[in-house]
C-alpha cells in the first residue's frame, strides 16, 4: 500500500464520494429554489466504477471514505454500495452524510451493511424556519430519521449545522442543550461562500468564537480533544451524553491538516473544496484500456495538485459555478 503526500508535507488519507447531486430538499444555501440541471444517469459514476476508484484510492493510502450527495439515500440501491465500501481493504473509517429526510426508512439496513457514522443537516429545530431554510416541510422527518439512527445503534450520531446570522443565530443554545440528553454530537459549521451561492455576505457570516460563547453560556465546556485532520475540537457541557464541536473554515482555516479529496458524482476528483481545479476520473474508468494504475497516477496527480489552502477569505466565489449538492458536501 501507498501513502500519498502532498507538496506540502500532508498526508492525503480521506476521501469524501458524492454518489448524486440529486436532493430531496432545496436549502437556500446549496442549490436554487428551482434545483439544477441534474447529470443524466450516463454522465454519472455507476457504482461499479465508484469500487474501481475506492480500491485504487484504498490502495494510494486512502483510509477514510465518506459518502455525500446532493442526498445519497435517494440513489436506488445505495445500501448495496454501503456494503461494498464497508469490506474494502484498508478503509477503516467509513461514514456517511445525509439530510436525514429518508434516514428512518434506511438506519437499519445502513448498519446492517456496514455503516457505522453518520452526519445529520440540520439548521433548525423549528418547523417553520426549518422549512424557509429547506423549502420543503423537513423537520419531523429528519427528527425521526435521528431517533431511528440512535434506536439502531448507528453511531457516532453527528448533527451538522450551519449557522447563519439573521437565520438560525438564535437557535445555538437549543443546538447545544440536544447534546445534554441523548449521545447526538452537535457540530456548528460557519457560513462558507461556496459556488454560486447568492444568498452568502459578510453581514451573515457568523464566527465561531461568537457561537462558542454563546454555548458557554449554558455551561463550562469541556475540551475532549481535536480531530485527527485538525479542522475540529470537542467540547462537552458538563456530563452531557454528547459533545459539541465548532468547524471555522472562515476564522480559522484548517488548511494545513487538511488530507481530504473529494469526488463528484461525474466523476470529477475535486482537490479542494475552495478551489475549481479538478482532475477527470470518470474518462479513466471508462477508458477502454482501462488500468488500476490510471487511476493510481491521478490519486498521485492530485496530492502534487493539491493547494496549501482555499482562498474563502480574500475570493469569494473562488470556488467556481457549482453549488454545494453539485460538488459534494
Amino acid at each position: 500500500m501507498k501513502s500519498l503526500v502532498d507538496q506540502h508535507g500532508r498526508k492525503i488519507d480521506y476521501l469524501r464520494i458524492s454518489i448524486t447531486d440529486r436532493c430531496n430538499l432545496r436549502c437556500i444555501y446549496c442549490m436554487p429554489e428551482s434545483g439544477v440541471a441534474h447529470k443524466s444517469h450516463e454522465e454519472i459514476l455507476t457504482y461499479a466504477e465508484i469500487m474501481k476508484i475506492v480500491v485504487a484510492a484504498s490502495y494510494c493510502g486512502i483510509k477514510k471514505v465518506r459518502i455525500t450527495g446532493g442526498e445519497p439515500l435517494v440513489r436506488k440501491d445505495v445500501v448495496d454500495l454501503v456494503a461494498a465500501i464497508a469490506k474494502t481493504a484498508n478503509i477503516n473509517d467509513f461514514s456517511l452524510t445525509t439530510n436525514g429526510m429518508l434516514l428512518g426508512e434506511y438506519a437499519e439496513e445502513l448498519k446492517n451493511a456496514g455503516l457505522r457514522r453518520i452526519n445529520i443537516s440540520l439548521d433548525s429545530l423549528v418547523r417553520e424556519k426549518c422549512e424557509m431554510i429547506t423549502r420543503r416541510d423537513a423537520l419531523n422527518k429528519v427528527v425521526e430519521g435521528i431517533d431511528t439512527a440512535l434506536r439502531v445503534g448507528l453511531g457516532p450520531v453527528k448533527i451538522n449545522v450551519v449557522v447563519i446570522r439573521g437565520v438560525n443565530d438564535d437557535e445555538i443554545a437549543e443546538f447545544a442543550k440536544l447534546t445534554c440528553d441523548k449521545p447526538l454530537h452537535v457540530r456548528f459549521i460557519e457560513f462558507m461562500p461556496i459556488g454560486d451561492n447568492s444568498i452568502w455576505g459578510m453581514e451573515k457570516f457568523i464566527p465561531n468564537d461568537e457561537v462558542k460563547n454563546l454555548c458557554r453560556e449554558l455551561g463550562e465546556l469541556k475540551e475532549e480533544g481535536s480531530q485527527p485532520n485538525g479542522n475540529t475540537s470537542s467540547y462537552r457541557l458538563g456530563k452531557a451524553k454528547g459533545t459539541i464541536s465548532f468547524i471555522s473554515p472562515i476564522s480559522s482555516p484548517f488548511c494545513g491538516g487538511c488530507g481530504r479529496l473529494r469526488l463528484t458524482s461525474d466523476g470529477k476528483l475535486r482537490l479542494c473544496l475552495g478551489s475549481a481545479e479538478e482532475i477527470d476520473l470518470l474518462s479513466i474508468v471508462r477508458n477502454s484500456k482501462f488500468s488500476s494504475e490510471h487511476l493510481i497516477e491521478a490519486f498521485e496527480r492530485a496530492a502534487i495538485l493539491k493547494p496549501k489552502g482555499h482562498r474563502f477569505n480574500c475570493a469569494p466565489h473562488i470556488s467556481g459555478k457549482k453549488t454545494m449538492c453539485q460538488i459534494g458536501g
